[in-house]
């Protein structure tokens, strides 16, 4: 890839869920972390799997299999918490995102986004911000602001300020 289509695409970290690729936009994404130990919250929703300790924050983790409704599968060395940035009135929260394994950014032209079909989608169409196509596979490009809900980042803000986390953006 030429240094001029990374210019001109737009950018986005790809990821697999139950065997399926999706993807988050780069400008939302922070890092990626190994799996590392969870700390459970009791009295959250099922996909709450906790929080962990990034070099003395807490942030909250989403199993994404488990807010999806993807069965259960084992974890694996690919097992990956990727840390990203929802936003919501006006307020942005760190929450890292429970996948299968990630696989690394992958550039995306206008011409290969479409929008997602409106029918026949397990997912909420507002999720989804796009699908990314090419020659071989087609990606899910979730919204990350929508795939966290109000709900999720007002849950994520409370367990932040109640773990003494630093302050949100």
């Amino acid at each position: 890839m030429s240094d001029t289509t990374a210019i001109a695409g737009v950018q986005f970290l790809t990821f697999v869920l139950d065997s399926k690729l999706f993807a988050f936009d780069v400008l939302k994404t922070r890092e990626v972390l190994s799996l590392i130990p969870i700390t459970p919250i009791p009295g959250t929703p099922d996909y709450m799997s906790g929080v962990l300790n990034l070099r003395g924050s807490v942030v909250p983790v989403i199993d994404l299999r488990k807010k999806f409704g993807i069965a259960q599968s084992a974890f694996t060395e690919n097992t990956s918490i990727i840390i990203v940035e929802a936003s919501s009135a006006g307020e942005t929260i760190i929450i890292g995102a429970l996948v299968d394994a990630v696989k690394g950014v992958r550039v995306f032209e206008q011409s290969q986004l479409e929008p997602p079909p409106k029918v026949g989608m397990k997912l909420s169409l507002e999720l989804i911000h796009a699908i990314g196509k090419t020659d071989k596979d087609f990606t899910l490009i979730l919204n990350v602001d929508k795939v966290l809900s109000d709900d999720d980042i007002s849950l994520a803000r409370d367990l932040f300020d109640a773990e003494g986390g630093a302050e949100a953006k």
